[in-house]
């Protein structure tokens, strides 16, 4: 019997296990950001490492790109079975060189691992979509996708928060290597083995190892020994990001749509201000626990809820703005640029010289513009694009969203060390240059709203 288009139908008894499935692979790439951020004080209290915190999840975003990119060449190559098993394997093993990483370097180490399993994971869920459901239900599949996310938000800093509160931060990565266990089994059971990915060209090899060594180089710049090394490195891995955009646009096998680095199209603007607004707040997910832990007293669960508020705001107002006319689209994409330098720069003074209130405050602020603007964003990067090169284009916005992140990442990484926080975040240090690294940051926001501001006379 066919099922029914409604969530009774998405639940019955042979489609529910299916649906729990789906859910447990996002979750496991969901949460892993909001769990990791809550307890990465605690991690570097105990196995050091201050000197590459950004390097966590630069790690972790850089492998989520990678696996991405190569997931349905997984898929057809192996099954989708398979495929999914492996990538849940991948990702337990990961969190299991968290668990046990004696040093701040395996840990580093895992978190890439854990970066490949997720992105994936993701990847081949969106995947298995079309071949374990029937289509009259993938609306409400997708959006019960977005509540996995919404879950995330609030239940991600109470598990990293309770372990580390507990004192046992190694406890959060064995509790979700037992939860990839138990995805990995299911799949085995429950996914079809047969590829159901599209052919779609070669993996884009060139642009994925510039995108590699820009990253680390960038991270690099705060851990060699010298000013003039740790420039050229900065200089190098803004050049190789560069130069992965000139490949991107001379080749056919392309991780981004062609006109990504043209800032006369829509595409290209949109993908900026993706780009610069995702570097510029990505600082606060790194070293914002750590400053609200050590300068204002909060403990890690508090923290981590702190600094989820930039997903809750994002969420709320995504809902809020759903609705909105096509003519008011341009004014969003603007709104929400401005909403989210204004709380890019709250947020840097509240984080050191303000209180709870404000940091909470400033950051559902910063969510707030995102949720704002993103889906009028991704409506003009996918429309602004040539209809070949639309799905591409689709796959571009979160693909350019993980790129900020990873590239700002490192660049905090590298800042904080330049200013004095290699061995750790003290209330001394913390007042006398705190300031300093998250208004760097604030430069990199205004050249998104700058594009945002191009983009919504489109």
């Amino acid at each position: 019997m066919t099922p029914s288009n409604s969530w009774r139908g998405l639940l019955n008894a042979e489609l529910a296990p299916r649906f729990a499935l789906l859910c447990l692979g996002i979750w496991l790439n969901a949460a892993d950001t909001l769990v990791t951020v809550t307890i990465m004080p605690s991690v570097a209290r105990e196995i050091g490492g201050w000197q590459y915190f950004g390097w966590s999840i630069a790690a972790f975003l850089l492998g989520s790109i990678l696996a991405g990119a190569c997931a349905g060449k997984l898929s057809i190559r192996f099954g989708l079975r398979r495929a999914t098993a492996l990538a849940g394997v991948v990702y337990a093993l990961g969190c299991a060189m968290g668990a046990l990483a004696p040093e701040f370097l395996t840990f580093v180490a895992g978190r890439l691992v854990q970066g490949l399993g997720a992105g994936a994971i993701v990847s081949l869920c969106y995947v298995a979509i079309s071949a374990m459901f029937p289509e009259s239900l993938w609306p409400r599949v997708y959006g019960a996708i977005a509540g996995v996310w919404g879950a995330a938000t609030l239940l991600g800093p109470l598990c990293g928060g309770l372990f580390a509160q507990a004192g046992f931060w190694r406890g959060a990565f064995w509790f979700f290597v037992v939860q990839a266990v138990i995805f990995v089994g299911a799949v085995l059971v429950m996914v079809p083995a047969a590829p159901k990915a599209p052919e779609d060209g070669r993996i884009p090899g060139r642009q994925l190892a510039l995108l590699t060594v820009g990253v680390t180089l960038i991270a690099a710049a705060g851990v060699v020994p010298g000013g003039l090394t740790a420039t050229l490195c900065a200089v190098l891995g803004t050049l190789a990001m560069a130069a992965m955009l000139a490949v991107n646009a001379r080749t056919s096998d392309r991780l981004l749509p062609r006109a990504a680095g043209d800032l006369a199209t829509a595409t290209g603007l949109g993908l900026a201000v993706i780009f610069f607004c995702e570097a510029a707040t990505v600082g606060f997910s790194v070293y914002g626990p750590t400053f609200i832990q050590v300068l204002h007293g909060a403990d890690p669960l508090l923290s981590g809820y702190v600094i989820g508020g930039i997903a809750a705001g994002w969420t709320a107002l995504s809902f809020v703005v759903a609705g909105l006319k096509a003519r008011h689209e341009g004014l969003a994409i603007r709104v929400g640029a401005v909403v989210i330098a204004a709380g890019v720069a709250w947020g840097a003074y509240e984080m050191v010289h303000g209180g709870l209130l404000g940091i909470t405050l400033s950051m559902v602020l910063l969510g707030s513009g995102f949720g704002v603007c993103w889906a009028f964003l991704a409506k003009r990067v996918i429309g602004g694009a040539p209809p070949e090169e639309q799905p591409l284009a689709s796959a571009a916005v979160p693909t350019t969203q993980l790129i900020g992140g990873a590239t700002g990442a490192a660049a905090a990484g590298a800042l904080a060390n330049a200013l004095g926080f290699a061995h750790g975040v003290e209330p001394a240090n913390g007042l006398t240059h705190g300031l300093w690294l998250f208004c760097a940051f604030v430069p990199l926001a205004l050249v998104g709203l700058a594009a945002a501001w191009r983009l919504g006379r489109e």
